[in-house]
């Protein structure tokens, strides 16, 4: 028996995840979170409250667990520690670089309990990995070119703004990104996910860089005014900050939709659907249902699987998976 515990599981990501997990034979469900109210249990899941930045807590929790899904940040690298230095297998969601640098420190130890740590296991980074990996692989250039479409109608929470509030403006340029159908040609601004830090060691790539809009052609352009150096300053107030983190968890422009494109030459892969959390939790769910099979160490998602059987399973599920090269359709919708 190969018993999961979802950290942050309460959430749409680990709510996602936990959902597919519990269909895969010889799995049994943990969700944890630092509020139980908040928790959906199904049938097949048991709720638990875990402060995972609460040693004695985490280890509590442990007792039993074969794999860790950490669908939050809270002390990342510490939770990761613990798990692996009890050979636990830990797989992350988190689109920071500093969180996944901190983890990818923890490969010795890995290695020696036999454990494997996943990172960028998700939408962007996850999805887009293992889209780069593909358009490499078959057209090599100098910078990988990568494109990220979300959907503004879709609802997140509270964290997930807060994390992309503070991710504006970090990084400057913007680029058009030809995006699946229907969203076309789009305008995205550079953001700081964690692929584009990266993939130029794991593909040996000279360059990446990421960029993001979202799907309401309004919104993305809010989204850009924020970035801006004075407004940036006064997303730094507290009072001001409080008061959009509430006003964005109730206002829905746009739709549910989202897509991810990748460039590199004359190679051209995209994934695109409804519900980025789907996406990413699914993503997730699928990787551990096969961890127990991969190498021991800290790895990113492309280093550990053959990315189109991956993103064709995972595509068989409602998501559109295409792949060009040359103009040329090779792979179309799953």
């Amino acid at each position: 028996m190969n018993t999961v515990l979802v950290l942050g599981g309460y959430g749409a990501v680990g709510r996602e995840a936990a959902a597919v997990l519990i269909g895969y034979p010889g799995i049994r469900v943990i969700v944890a979170g630092r509020n139980p109210g908040l928790a959906r249990p199904g049938p097949a899941t048991t709720a638990m409250r875990v402060d995972a930045a609460d040693p004695d807590q985490l280890a509590r929790a442990l007792d039993g667990v074969t794999t860790v899904l950490m669908c939050a940040e809270s002390d990342n690298a510490g939770v990761a520690r613990t798990c692996l230095e009890r050979g636990i297998g830990y797989v992350d969601v988190s689109a920071s670089h500093h969180v996944l640098a901190e983890i990818q420190h923890l490969d010795d130890l890995a290695r020696a309990r036999g454990a494997t740590a996943a990172l960028s296991v998700g939408l962007v980074p996850g999805i887009t990995n293992l889209l780069a990996r593909i358009c490499v692989e078959r057209s090599p250039a100098t910078e990988l070119r990568i494109g990220v479409l979300l959907g503004s109608g879709e609802r997140h929470g509270r964290a997930a703004i807060a994390w992309t509030l503070d991710g504006l403006g970090r990084l400057d340029g913007s680029w058009t990104m030809n995006f699946p159908a229907p969203h076309g040609t789009r305008t995205v601004h550079r953001f700081p996910f964690s692929d584009q830090y990266t993939l130029p060691r794991t593909l040996g790539v000279p360059a990446a860089r990421t960029g993001l809009c979202l799907d309401s052609r309004i919104t993305t352009g809010l989204l850009a005014a924020a970035g801006r150096p004075a407004a940036a300053r006064l997303l730094r107030r507290r009072q001001v900050r409080d008061l959009l983190l509430t006003a964005l968890e109730k206002i829905h422009l746009g739709s549910e939709g989202f897509a991810v494109t990748v460039d590199s030459g004359t190679a051209r892969a995209s994934l695109s659907g409804r519900l980025q959390s789907r996406a990413t939790g699914r993503a997730a769910a699928l990787l551990i249902r096969d961890l127990p099979g991969l190498q021991p160490g800290v790895r990113h998602i492309e280093q550990l699987v053959d990315p189109v059987v991956f993103l064709t399973e995972l595509a068989a599920d409602e998501f559109d998976l295409r792949i060009d090269h040359d103009d040329h359709l090779e792979n179309g919708r799953r």
